[in-house]
């Protein structure tokens, strides 16, 4: 199977910020009002929930960006992901896939306020992740990174966060 394949079997479009390829899936009936959140993130309600398919090539990835909400990505086919994580008192690299012995998992959860960009391992050809988010996502709750200012934050990952950015003018 390939990418495309992939692509047209589940009607993926490319995401409209992040990068790669998308489409919602699935999207709660229930909503959480915002006064239920006491530290005012949200300007609305949100739904409890929400899930989408996400693919990744070789030329695409995931531009480090920040949530309101948690995300718990699913690893389902093709080649893993590693993604980088961001947090107040340091940074990680974490692998998605299915070669646990390599230190891969095929669940990952990213808590909101991370920073968080992936891309597919070196050498690899697609990946199609899951991601549902809770409360559910709304494009309002997504906030891009800077180059600049994340490299000042953890110069450690300076290289990866390029590597994770848009130049915006």
């Amino acid at each position: 199977m390939t990418a495309e394949d992939v692509k047209k079997l589940l009607g993926l479009q490319p995401h409209p910020r992040e990068g790669g390829w998308y489409v919602r899936t699935y999207e709660a009936g229930e909503f959480v009002a915002a006064e239920a959140f006491a530290d005012g993130r949200y300007a609305g309600g949100r739904r409890t929930g929400t899930a989408i398919y996400y693919l990744l090539e070789p030329d695409t990835f995931s531009e480090m960006h920040r949530l309101r909400s948690d995300e718990v990505f699913h690893f389902y086919a093709g080649d893993a992901v590693e993604m980088l994580q961001l947090r107040e008192d340091g940074g990680a690299m974490v692998m998605i896939g299915n070669d646990l012995v390599r230190g891969q998992r095929p669940q990952v959860t990213v808590e909101r306020g991370v920073w968080q960009g992936s891309r597919l391992v070196e050498g690899g050809r697609w990946a199609l992740l899951g991601c549902t988010v809770s409360p559910g996502f709304e494009f309002e709750d997504y906030e891009t990174g800077v180059r600049e200012q994340l490299c000042a934050e953890w110069p450690g990952f300076c290289e990866e966060i390029t590597a994770l950015t848009r130049i915006r003018s």
